[in-house]
């Protein structure tokens, strides 16, 4: 059932009634002073059924999250909103006609959502991209500068994977990144971002966390790793698997604009550190002597 969220200037609409039997839509109605918080109600699409002059009031401040319909008796052509698609639905309300906007816009929102859906997710393991990654990482970077706490970046690599799709084939090095990936979602809490960054690369991100309790994290599940059960078909023992790790933890350097990219960069020389001083090591990047 997809939810339609009412905003009026009144307690109830005509509207909420033309649908009240229908069972494919939820519909409420709320508050026009509600319509910065709509998010919170979860809305497949928004109806705004107020006076054109509160109409015009929000074209001006605020943001529409999803495809709206304006319930008016008539067009206002001037009148661009803020956000996403919108539509008309003219007085009085008419049943068939409601029903054939709510589902061209609810049609609208879930193609888009499957989009954003595939362009952000890594194929084989169904964790986020890089795309990803690099929007929510900046977006982590502003909110820690804001408020003035500490984020950190882990960037963990498996160690020999190319051993793996050597000796056992690529759908056993598949195998491999699906393990891991599986292992580290069932490790991250619910606020961290975890990625698969590259081949055999993953890159886990915690907001709130300083980076020697990152490094309690990256031990934790580097020890986890080396006792992972890995037998490829065929053979009778386990195949020894360790990763790498790198952390980096923002705001290192001050003077520095920091970003994204740095951040990530940072953690790429600490596992670059890790990989050179033997493997199956994390390697904070504030421990790494570099010229910057």
């Amino acid at each position: 059932m997809r939810n339609v969220i009412i905003f009026s200037d009144r307690p109830s609409s005509e509207i909420q009634f033309t649908l009240k039997d229908n069972d494919d839509y939820d519909v409420r109605v709320k508050s026009i002073n509600e319509l910065k918080e709509a998010e919170k109600y979860n809305p497949s699409v928004i109806i705004l059924d107020i006076p054109e002059e509160k109409l015009r009031e929000i074209s001006m401040v605020t943001k529409l999250p999803v495809p709206t319909l304006i319930y008016s008796d008539k067009m206002y052509e001037d009148l661009k909103l803020r956000g996403d698609i919108y539509d008309y639905i003219f007085k009085p309300a008419n049943e068939l006609e409601i029903k054939i906007r709510l589902r061209n816009l609810t049609r609208v929102k879930e193609l888009r959502e499957k989009i954003s859906l595939v362009s952000t997710t890594d194929e084989l393991t169904g964790l986020h991209n890089r795309r990803y990654l690099q929007e929510r990482l900046e977006a982590e970077i502003s909110r820690a500068r804001r408020y003035g706490t500490k984020l950190s970046c882990l960037l963990f690599d498996i160690d020999f994977f190319k051993v793996v799709n050597d000796m056992y084939g690529y759908d056993w090095g598949d195998v491999l990144l699906k393990k891991i990936a599986e292992m580290l979602s069932g490790f991250i809490r619910k606020e961290d971002i975890l990625t698969r960054y590259g081949d055999e690369e993953f890159i886990v991100i915690l907001p709130n966390t300083k980076e020697e309790n990152a490094f309690i994290f990256a031990e934790r599940f580097r020890r986890e790793i080396e006792k992972m059960e890995f037998i490829p078909a065929g053979e009778e023992e386990r195949h020894p698997i360790t990763i790498s790790g790198g952390i980096s933890s923002f705001p290192f350097l001050e003077n520095v604009d920091e970003n994204a990219n740095t951040l990530i960069r940072y953690a790429e020389h600490a596992l670059y550190n890790a990989k050179k001083r033997g493997k199956n090591k994390v390697v904070l990047f504030s421990q790494v002597n570099l010229d910057y």
